[in-house]
């Protein structure tokens, strides 16, 4: 189909896209990749008034280092992170997440920002931000704020972002000492949305697990953190009988949902088997 008839902006800075998105009003959308925007348009379930197409603001792209923490740029597409080389050195988590999202063509145009805002609870980043304590910088009319990611996905396809607000950058903190990482999902097929994923970073420290994150993708209408499994692997023998007990906590406190692709109890089960594997992963066992 024919998208509705809508007005175009193309800024080039992010005080021309805030300019715009404000004058624009309630019916304007922000377009990053445009990965999801635009089949919605096509189906014309969204007829958005005004379209702020951001692919001019340099200044919302790339990744650098920020002292204490990796710094990503809200429109650097998924390519560029994946050949990031301070992505691969502080946040293995986030380019093995993102080696499993869609095809290359789409890693190639969907942005970092762009799937993190559009809080697909079957997305893959959401829940690596999560395990990972990221922080969401957020410029807006009244300046710039930062929102860690538990408070950034508050419901189904919804983030404390609000209607004249953009996400500008994520600031991904560096991690001291010994962290492993690991990221396993399941899906249908290849390519595909997540049935269940999980993120999963380990420290280690004298042969036992000292601190466990986990986050939890599609077990519910946001990302979740597993924290009755994380809770269990605290102090833990670095061991698979250890790892195996606390990753059957993993399902505890989550609202997995029945559709088409799997039933709420299969999710569960989904949840505890691949906790097991991604946190075996990250301890390197």
């Amino acid at each position: 189909m024919i998208p509705a008839a809508f007005d175009y902006a193309r800024p080039t800075t992010v005080d021309e896209a805030l300019a715009a998105i404000v004058e624009g009003g309630e019916d304007a959308k922000v377009l990053a990749g445009g990965q999801s925007l635009i089949p919605v348009m096509r189906l014309r379930l969204a007829a958005p008034s005004l379209v702020v197409d951001l692919s001019k603001v340099a200044e919302l792209r790339g990744v650098r280092d920020d002292g204490d923490a990796i710094v990503v740029g809200a429109m650097t597409t998924h390519s560029d992170v994946l050949a990031d080389p301070l992505i691969a050195q502080h946040a293995p988590l986030v380019a093995e997440a993102t080696a499993t999202v869609a095809d290359r063509q789409v890693r190639h145009r969907g942005t970092f920002g762009g799937a993190l805002a559009h809080a697909d609870p079957a997305g893959d980043l959401p829940a690596v931000a999560l395990a990972l304590d990221a922080e969401f910088v957020v410029a807006g009319p009244g300046g710039r704020r930062t929102v860690p990611a538990r408070e950034f996905f508050v419901d189904y396809l919804t983030t404390a972002l609000g209607e004249q607000d953009l996400l500008v950058e994520v600031r991904l903190p560096k991690l001291a000492g010994q962290w492993g990482m690991h990221y396993e999902k399941f899906h249908r097929v290849a390519q595909a949305w997540a049935i269940v994923g999980v993120a999963a970073a380990v420290r280690r420290e004298n042969g036992h697990i000292a601190e466990a994150r986990i986050g939890l993708t599609n077990m519910g209408p946001t990302p979740l953190r597993a924290t009755a499994a994380e809770q269990a692997l605290a102090g833990a023998a670095a061991d698979a009988g250890a790892i195996a007990e606390a990753a059957g906590h993993a399902a505890e406190g989550t609202q997995p949902s029945d559709d088409l692709n799997a039933q709420a109890d299969y999710r569960e089960h989904l949840a505890r088997v691949l906790t097991r594997r991604a946190v075996t992963a990250a301890a390197g066992i």
